[in-house]
């Protein structure tokens, strides 16, 4: 068989196995073949007439074999691009996802020169290592209860040349005494029945990173209710949530004392980061941002 003709037994076994469409199964037979033969995809559509050795057919065949069980490309190519960078993935890590890069914005807007950072859930590291070379001024922490989770984080803050202090803590457990500008947090927030975590990526990824109760707050209300003795006066805290939980966030940190609240929304129109200030006074007849709606 070709080149040609080998992506497209993938790509079509892909479709109908995954549930994709013909669009996105060639684009991953192309990726994984890629990945695979260590070649650019440009040499692909170069030598797409092209026979495989022996060998690299085997190595293409067992690689499409692995993805149509449903294990995530990233898990496959060990690593996930996110905010411009390529961070090391597995199973031990959540997969960065778009999404979340609209926290990092949120976060490089508020964030005071100079300050303090707390990143509560590290994962692969993303937010922290993006936050700190994005924003050198800034003094990271990041936290995670994943010792496996932590040596992966740590391999990308080594390789990315980031400056963060990686610590391990069941959310502030680790971190009496100290205070922060800002507080910044991915956490867990799909509620426990979701069907959403039988589905695709998330069947492979760790459950605790993804579910959080019966409604799926159970985490971000800790953080809530903890942050403030761990921020300065006037300090952010900023929080990533689910597109139907902006209204339930936004009631958690004003019943917390925080104000000067908002929320924004994803490239969909949906919530997708909220967050407010503690022990700050707003302008009288001040209205919270982004919540208009809610």
């Amino acid at each position: 068989m070709t080149v040609a003709a080998r992506l497209a037994d993938a790509a079509g076994r892909l479709a109908a196995q995954l549930g994709l469409s013909q669009g996105e199964a060639r684009l991953e037979a192309r990726i994984l073949a890629s990945h695979v033969l260590m070649v650019e995809t440009v040499w692909l559509l170069a030598h797409d007439t092209d026979t495989l050795g022996t060998a690299q057919a085997a190595a293409l065949e067992a690689i499409v074999c692995r993805r149509l069980t449903g294990e995530p490309v990233a898990y496959i190519l060990g690593a996930r691009e996110f905010y411009g960078r390529w961070f090391r993935v597995g199973p031990a890590t959540l997969i960065p996802r778009p999404e979340t890069e609209h926290l990092i914005d949120a976060a490089l807007a508020r964030a005071p020169v100079n300050a303090r950072v707390l990143d509560i859930g590290a994962g692969s590291g993303c937010i922290a290592i993006s936050l700190k070379l994005e924003r050198p001024d800034l003094r990271l922490t990041s936290v995670d209860i994943s010792p496996a989770a932590l040596a992966v984080a740590r391999d990308n803050g080594a390789r990315l040349c980031a400056e963060v202090e990686w610590l391990e803590s069941d959310l502030f457990d680790t971190l009496a005494g100290r205070t922060f500008g800002l507080i910044v947090a991915n956490p867990p927030y799909v509620a426990e029945a979701d069907p959403h975590l039988t589905l695709g990526d998330c069947r492979f990824e760790p459950y605790a990173a993804l579910a959080s109760g019966p409604d799926g707050l159970d985490a971000i209300r800790a953080i809530i209710r903890q942050a403030p003795a761990y921020l300065l006066a006037g300090g952010w805290l900023l929080l990533e949530h689910g597109w139907d939980q902006g209204t339930a966030v936004a009631r958690l940190l004003a019943e917390a004392g925080f104000g000067d609240l908002f929320m924004d929304r994803d490239l969909a129109g949906q919530a997708r980061v909220s967050g407010g200030r503690y022990g700050y006074e707003p302008e009288k007849n001040q209205e919270p941002v982004g919540l208009e709606g809610l």
